[in-house]
C-alpha cells in the first residue's frame, strides 16, 4: 500500500522510527558497544528534549531472521527525510551498531497523546 488512504475521517501522520540491528554490531567489543548505547540513548533523548522525537523505546521478540527490530519510535516533524537525517546522526547508528528506517504512520486524528512530550519542550 503506498499513498495516503481515502477515508471519511481524518488522519494524523507520524514518522515512525524502526531501529534494527546493525551489520558491525557482533563484531564490535563489548567496551565499544556498552559505550554506542549510551551515545544512542543521550541522542534519543535530545531529539525528544528538542521535540522532534515524541516517545521511543526498546522492543523485543524472539529471535528471527531476518533480525527483528530493536526499537521504536514516533516523530511529527511532517518529513520522513528529516526524521531519519537526525537518526543517521545518530552514533550508534553510524559505527553500524544499529541500522535505521523511517517510514510514515498513520493513525485517526486525535487517538494518540504524548504527555512527556508537551512537558519536555
Amino acid at each position: 500500500m503506498t499513498g495516503t488512504p481515502q477515508l471519511d475521517f481524518a488522519l494524523d501522520t507520524f514518522e515512525c522510527i524502526v531501529l534494527y540491528p546493525g551489520p558491525a554490531g557482533s563484531a564490535l567489543p563489548t567496551e565499544t558497544v556498552q559505550r554506542l548505547q549510551a551515545e544512542h540513548i543521550e541522542h534519543m533523548q535530545a531529539l525528544q528534549r528538542r521535540g522532534l522525537v515524541l516517545v521511543a523505546g526498546s522492543i523485543d521478540g524472539p529471535a528471527r531472521e531476518p533480525a527483528p527490530p530493536i526499537g521504536i519510535g514516533l516523530a511529527r516533524t511532517g518529513s520522513v527525510d528529516d526524521v531519519r537525517s537526525v537518526m543517521e546522526a545518530d552514533p550508534a547508528v553510524q559505527a553500524g551498531l544499529y541500522q535505521v528506517d523511517v517510514l510514515t504512520f498513520l493513525c485517526p486524528a486525535g487517538s494518540m497523546e504524548f504527555p512527556l512530550a508537551r512537558t519536555q519542550r
